[in-house]
């Protein structure tokens, strides 16, 4: 049975292309901090996600990237809805899912389907690939044509593993080979959406390409969306349409692909591509920011600008008032930035690089031969 015949067998129509099939609005997510030993109270909260708007349209491919820490991941179980959110709205293809319960969520648990980081953590050691891939279609009571054994062998063939491993347990696999499972999984209930949550992150740089490239095939021929979650800017720019950029718990600029590599205008959007590694840096035309110390707690987070404690273009209007989520003048339609104060829309290079820390400054500005000694000390 070839691959192409495979892929073609969707019992389902998918949504038309351009038809919003998630909407996010004021979406929020705070984890309670107790204390006191005898007597357990809430003293605070973890503000993971703090009022996200953005939406997903049917087929699209969404990149959400920021640094550790910025609620990326707690996003994606957001929108899975493994995670009760705290205030805001979640509809899928119109339906408000928001607080919806167990038995209402029931008939579209099969269409929004996740992908997870760790692959040897995210398969069950005890059973088998089959019984790893046919479980979804098991709870969701799906009956595939020719039965459920035969289908797992054609997702396993798709994903490019053997159909033969169908008997065989996660251990003997390798890691790559593990985030294979973990795709065929989620396309097994044929989903029409995926959150990937850093499908690749754990993987060498090799098998990174096969595991995207098999992904982008997927949405390319059965039509699904992805909200895909990764560090790697040069991987989401390879797979993602649009992209979300994250600071502390909220989306600082959101725009197309080329809007944000080539044209951004958020200070940290800047920061994240100026980080990016380049293949002949010697020949690296883009300026070099670098961020004074790590961003701040979630429990407390700065007022107004979140970004404005790291920023070099920050004014006292950025700590008295939170910028909106606005299209600035000279950005393309749906290109939205959170900044009042905003770059210029290019990415050429400066005629001073940037340095906000003082340590690197001091270690740059002492040379090689001192910084050498001073780490021999």
């Amino acid at each position: 049975m070839t691959e192409q015949v495979t892929l073609d067998k969707v019992p389902e129509p998918r949504p038309g292309s351009g038809e919003k099939l998630l909407e996010v609005s004021g979406l929020q997510k705070y984890f309670p901090i107790t204390g006191g030993f005898v007597f357990q109270r809430r003293v605070g909260s973890v503000r993971a996600v703090d009022g996200l708007d953005f939406h997903i349209d049917a087929g699209e491919a969404l990149g959400m990237v920021g640094e550790s820490g910025c609620g990326k991941s707690t996003t994606g179980r957001l929108v899975t809805r493994l995670l009760e959110p705290t205030a805001g709205r979640l509809a899928y293809a119109g339906q408000d899912i928001t607080h919806s319960s167990r038995k209402e969520l029931a008939p579209i648990r099969s269409e929004i389907q996740m992908i997870f980081q760790d692959p040897y953590a995210s398969l069950n050691p005890r059973q088998t690939v089959g019984s790893i891939v046919s479980a979804p279609m098991e709870i969701n009571g799906i009956n595939p044509a020719g039965g459920r054994e035969k289908r797992v062998r054609e997702l396993l063939e798709i994903v490019g593993l053997n159909p033969e491993h169908y008997n065989r347990f996660p251990h003997e696999f390798s890691g790559g080979q593990r985030q294979r499972i973990g795709v065929a999984r989620a396309l097994s209930v044929n989903p029409k959406l995926i959150v990937a949550d850093e499908p690749v992150s754990a993987l060498d740089v090799s098998i990174q390409a096969q595991v995207v490239n098999l992904l982008q095939k997927v949405q390319r021929e059965l039509g699904i969306a992805f909200l895909f979650i990764a560090h790697d800017l040069a991987i989401v720019r390879h797979f993602s349409q649009r992209i979300a950029v994250m600071y502390l718990g909220k989306i600082v600029e959101i725009g197309d692909r080329e809007s944000i590599y080539d044209k951004p205008r958020h200070p940290y959007t800047h920061a994240l591509l100026s980080a990016a590694p380049e293949a002949d840096p010697d020949d690296d035309g883009r300026e070099r920011i670098r961020l004074a110390g790590d961003v701040p707690s979630p429990i407390n987070p700065p007022s107004g600008c979140r970004f404005r404690t790291r920023c070099w273009k920050a004014q006292d209007l950025c700590a008295e008032q939170e910028p909106p989520l606005v299209q600035l003048g000279g950005s393309s339609d749906g290109h939205l930035t959170a900044c009042h104060f905003p770059e210029e829309p290019s990415v050429e290079a400066r005629k001073e690089d940037i340095v906000l820390d003082p340590a690197l400054a001091a270690i740059e500005d002492s040379g090689p031969a001192a910084a050498s000694a001073e780490e021999t000390a």
